[in-house]
């Protein structure tokens, strides 16, 4: 790279000088260039035999990708008429050090961003930096969580004066400080640092919403600090696996590392389900007769609201599907723990009613269940857990192979009973589906003779 830019007048910034100090692996290399930043990532790009192309209209930068190397590298023209004035256009003092390109340990530190890195604070550029772009008091808290600093007091006033505008930032670059906040190892500490400032309350109302709404003698928390315990439980479960899941853990752990969406895991989404899974509780909150508090419904506008949310965040349509699901089901195991043992058919139902966060949403009813320590706690949790093993199991082999398939088609079954394709077919296959997970359909004569029965007597 240094070869292809010779007589260009550079500089590594931001980030990749706040990594490279860290001991980080740099990935993602920034450059300041003092001339044209096209030409500068044409002739990377060239190097590299990797695409480039125009990042921002409004500040000239430019983008190349290496991809034998793992590297992306971003240029943008100088800002100001030095180094030392671009580096005070920046937001906080970590990220506003340079090194000229090919220089030898020639580190530009004009805000003593060195020593804020080896003392672990986060120091902002004064106000004018968080005028220049409502989005940077989101950064401050991503920050936070990724490298587990803490802002000085300063900019912690700086920053609670700031959170309200954080909002006016686009909804996609909103969603992208989310995604890596809540994906971040300090992401419970994250999440309750951006509470502390306000930013919640900027950008995820839903959540900052649930403070000082009381709950049942079933939990020892109001349902905002229910919420948190939830995360912290889900990301100790995490690294419990084997613990909890025995011989299981390690397919369990394949899943959720599997890419999902919006450069997410299944395992880094089920964090963010479980910051979101009680948000429809304030709505539909009740007060028994007898004084028992109640929440009725929540599930089911839970779901609603993280549709809406997902759709204000602009994240992608499989992410909320996703996210909705698990608000959705979140308290069907829980439901299912006084009617052990199991038989196949419940077993079945809810392994269908579940899908396709059956995984998942177990996973994350086991957090719920450890989080909610109020009367008669240990003995539910014990049951709680020991029913999400025997349902893990069967989850784990449902999104391997799929639902069981009847023993004939459709179009089979429709010759034999002599019916057409509509809705009494479907509900005669979904009957026989049933039958064959439950092992009393397992061949062809057997499902002909039950579809037989279950024509002539439909609430079998």
């Amino acid at each position: 790279m240094i070869a292809a830019l010779a007589g260009e007048r550079a500089w590594l910034v931001g980030g990749s000088v706040r990594d490279e100090l860290l001991g980080r692996t740099v990935t993602d290399v920034d450059l300041a260039v003092a001339g044209d930043p096209e030409r500068a990532a044409r002739a990377v790009a060239e190097e590299v035999r990797g695409p480039v192309f125009r990042l921002s209209e409004a500040f000239g930068a430019w983008r190349v990708i290496d991809r034998r190397g793992g590297r992306v590298f971003d240029f943008a023209r100088l800002q100001g008429d030095s180094i030392e004035a671009d580096l005070g256009e920046r937001d906080f003092t970590i990220n506003a050090m340079a090194r000229p390109l090919g220089g030898e340990g020639e580190l530009i530190d004009p805000h003593g961003g060195r020593g804020d890195l080896e003392s672990g604070v986060l120091r902002v550029l004064g106000p004018r930096s968080y005028e220049a772009d409502p989005l940077r008091p989101l950064r401050l808290v991503r920050f936070a969580a990724e490298l587990g600093f803490a802002p000085d007091p300063e900019t912690e006033r700086l920053t609670g004066a700031a959170a309200p505008r954080t909002g006016q930032a686009s909804p996609e670059r909103v969603f992208a400080e989310l995604r890596r906040l809540i994906a971040a190892d300090g992401a419970l500490e994250g999440v309750a640092l951006a509470d502390r400032l306000g930013l919640l309350a900027a950008v995820l109302p839903e959540v900052s919403g649930l403070h000082e709404v009381e709950q049942s003698q079933f939990h020892h928390l109001d349902v905002y600090g229910h919420t948190l315990e939830v995360l912290a439980r889900q990301l100790e479960l995490e690294g419990r696996l084997e613990e909890v899941f025995g011989a299981m853990s390690p397919q369990l752990r394949a899943v959720l590392e599997e890419p999902l969406a919006d450069g997410l895991t299944r395992g880094q989404t089920l964090r963010f389900g479980a910051l979101l899974h009680d948000i429809g509780k304030p709505p539909t909150r009740g007060v028994r007769a007898d004084g028992r508090i109640t929440f009725i419904g929540h599930d089911a506008v839970g779901e609603e609201m993280v549709r809406a949310l997902c759709r204000r965040l602009r994240t992608s349509e499989r992410l909320s599907r996703f996210l909705e699901g698990l608000t959705r089901h979140h308290l069907v195991l829980g439901f299912l723990v006084h009617e052990r043992p199991l038989d196949r058919r419940i077993v079945y139902r809810y392994l269908k009613h579940t899908s396709p966060v059956e995984v998942e949403v177990t996973l994350l009813s086991c957090a719920d269940r450890l989080a909610t320590r109020g009367k008669n706690a240990d003995k539910a949790i014990a049951a709680h857990l020991d029913l999400a093993r025997e349902l893990m199991a069967e989850a784990l082999a449902w999104r391997a192979s799929g639902p069981p398939r009847p023993p004939l088609r459709g179009d089979e079954l429709a010759a034999e009973l002599g019916i057409e394709g509509g809705p009494e077919l479907g509900r005669l296959l979904a009957e026989l589906e049933e039958a064959a997970f439950a092992g009393e359909a397992g061949t062809r004569e057997q499902a002909l003779q039950l579809a037989r029965r279950l024509r002539h007597n439909p609430s079998r």
